[in-house]
């Protein structure tokens, strides 16, 4: 299940069992919406929770060398950094990433 939150500065993907992975989060800019398209720019950080409770930091070189590549401009890079920050003990600790997600996950079941 894919979350895309309006006006955050991430999206996330929540799987089930088996996967090992729980909750996999990119920060992006934010999300906009048209008709029938989502658009958002993936900037490489991602955070990850797997089922054990275990959380780390994904593609940190990336971020680093798509600054330079790409030329984030330096507002990009701190909000993108807060977040990181800020997703790295949500996804333990608030909603949607505790159990909200959970409820959606068995309706497709």
């Amino acid at each position: 299940m894919q979350l895309f939150p309006r006006g955050k500065w991430f999206t996330a993907i929540f799987n089930d069992e088996p996967r090992y992975t729980e909750i996999y989060v990119d920060v992006t800019t934010p999300v906009e919406f048209s008709d029938d398209v989502v658009t958002m720019i993936d900037l490489d950080l991602d955070v990850i929770k797997r089922r054990d409770g275990t959380v780390f930091i994904d593609d940190e070189d990336e971020f680093a060398e798509h600054q330079v590549k790409y030329g984030y401009p330096a507002e990009v890079i701190v909000t993108a950094r807060q977040t990181c920050d800020w997703l790295v003990g949500a996804v333990s600790t608030e909603e949607p990433f505790l159990s909200v997600y959970k409820t959606y996950l068995d309706k497709v079941r």
